[in-house]
C-alpha cells in the first residue's frame, strides 16, 4: 500500500463538501437547532414572571383601597386588566385561564382598617404552576406595611409594636400545596405524545421511502387521505394507549387529581384525540418533506425544542415576552396542555376549553391539509 498522500486526501475532501451540497436541509438544521436554543433560552425563558393579568372586586371605594390597589400594582407583579362586580365573575376568569391573580377587598375595609381591626385583603392566584405565581406572593409580603404608609396619620399612624394595618391572605387555588409534579406530570402528557408520535410517524414513512416499499404504494390506485388513514389509524390507538398509561402513572404515583366530572372527561378525551391525530398528521407531514430518516429525526427535534420551551410546559408562559407567546399560541402543545391542566386541575368542561379545543381543531385541519398537497406532490 502506498504512504499518505495529500491527493486523497484531498480527493476525500472534494466528495465530503460535494455531499453537503447535497443535504443542505441536514446541515442547515444541525446550524439552525443551536442557533435556536441560544435565542429561546436567552430571550425567551424568565422564572420571574412579572406584570401578570390581575383582575379586582373592589368593594369598598376609600382611598385606602385605592392606596393598596396602586401599591399592588407598583410591585411590578399584578397587572389590572378587569374590575368585576361579582365573586361569580372573578371565579369565572380565573376558571378559563384569562387572569393569574384576583384580588378582593371587603365592603368594610376603610371602616375596619380606621378601627383598627385589621381587615383581610383576599388574593387568589392560580397556582396550577406554581413557578409562574412564586415571585407574586413572595412580594405580598410587604404590601400591607407599605401600601398605606404615606396615608395613615396623626392617631392612625404606624407605632413599633403595631401589626401591620391590614392582612393579606393568600388563597392558592388548583394547587394550595404548590406541588410541581401538579403542574409537570400532567404536562408530560403532551410532552411524550409529541416526541413518539411525530417522530414515529416521520421515521416510518421515510423509513418505507429509502426502501422502496413506498414506490409500491404509489404505485396503487390508493388516495393520499386513504393512505394517510390508513397508516396514522394504528398509532391513534398507541396514543391513547399512551394517555391511558401516563394518566394512570400520574394518579397512582404522584397522586395527581383528575377530572371530578363527566363532562372533564369528555372534554379530556376530546382533547387528546385531536391532539393525537394532529401529532400523527404532523409526522406524515415531515415525512413528505425529509428525505432520510436523519432528516426526518432532525426536523422533529426542531419541532420539539419550542413546543418544550414555549408551551408553558417547561417555563410559565406568561414570564415570557409577547413576541414569544404569540409562537407559543400558534404551536397546539400549549393549547393542549391547557386542555391537560384544565380537566384535572381545575375541573373545566368543554364551555371553559372552546378555544383551546378549537384550535387543536384548526391545527388538525391545517396540518392534514398541507400532508395531503405534500403527498399529492410526491405522487406526482
Amino acid at each position: 500500500m502506498d504512504g499518505f498522500s495529500f491527493t486523497r486526501v484531498l480527493a476525500v475532501l472534494a466528495k465530503e463538501f460535494t455531499q453537503l451540497t447535497r443535504e443542505r436541509l441536514t446541515y442547515a438544521m444541525i446550524l439552525l437547532i443551536p442557533i435556536m436554543q441560544l435565542l429561546l433560552f436567552g430571550y425567551a425563558i424568565n422564572n420571574d414572571p412579572k406584570n401578570l393579568p390581575t383582575a379586582v372586586l373592589v368593594q369598598d371605594q376609600g382611598r385606602f383601597a385605592r392606596s393598596t390597589l396602586a401599591a399592588l400594582k407598583a410591585t411590578g407583579y399584578f397587572d389590572i386588566v378587569a374590575a368585576v362586580r361579582t365573586p361569580a365573575e372573578l371565579d369565572r376568569m380565573m376558571s378559563r385561564g384569562d387572569i393569574q391573580f384576583a384580588v378582593t377587598i371587603p365592603a368594610d375595609f376603610t371602616r375596619r382598617l380606621v378601627r383598627r381591626d385589621r381587615p383581610q385583603l383576599l388574593v387568589e392566584a392560580d397556582a396550577s404552576d406554581p413557578a409562574a405565581t412564586g415571585g407574586a406572593v413572595a412580594a405580598l409580603a410587604n404590601l400591607a406595611n407599605e401600601a398605606l404608609k404615606h396615608d395613615l396619620d396623626g392617631a392612625l399612624g404606624p407605632t413599633a409594636a403595631a401589626p401591620p394595618p391590614f392582612e393579606v391572605v393568600v388563597h392558592r387555588r388548583y394547587n394550595p400545596e404548590t406541588i410541581t409534579a401538579y403542574n409537570i406530570v400532567p404536562g408530560l402528557l403532551g410532552v411524550i405524545l409529541t416526541l413518539t408520535l411525530v417522530m414515529m410517524t416521520a421515521l416510518g414513512v421515510t423509513r418505507e421511502r429509502e426502501r422502496g416499499t413506498m414506490e409500491s404504494l404509489l404505485a396503487t390506485p390508493v388516495l393520499p387521505l386513504e393512505v394517510m388513514v390508513g397508516k396514522l389509524s394504528p398509532y391513534v390507538i398507541v396514543g391513547l394507549i399512551q394517555t391511558v398509561v401516563v394518566l394512570t402513572c400520574a394518579r397512582g404515583l404522584f397522586d395527581v387529581p383528575m377530572a371530578d366530572s363527566f363532562a372533564g372527561w369528555s372534554a379530556l378525551t376530546v382533547g387528546s384525540l385531536l391532539f393525537i391525530v394532529g401529532s400523527l398528521a404532523l409526522g406524515f407531514l415531515i415525512s413528505t418533506v425529509a428525505k432520510s430518516q436523519l432528516q426526518a429525526m432532525q426536523m422533529t427535534f426542531f419541532y420539539m425544542l419550542p413546543s418544550i420551551l414555549l408551551s408553558g410546559f417547561a417555563f410559565p408562559f406568561r414570564g415570557m415576552p409577547g413576541w414569544a407567546q404569540a409562537l407559543g399560541t400558534i404551536l397546539p402543545v400549549t393549547h393542549f396542555l391547557r386542555v391537560v391542566r384544565g380537566a384535572l386541575l381545575k375541573g373545566e368542561s368543554f364551555g371553559d376549553m372552546t378555544s383551546s379545543l378549537g384550535a387543536l381543531v384548526l391545527f388538525v385541519l391545517a396540518v392534514s391539509t398541507l400532508a395531503m398537497i405534500r403527498y399529492r406532490t410526491t405522487l406526482d
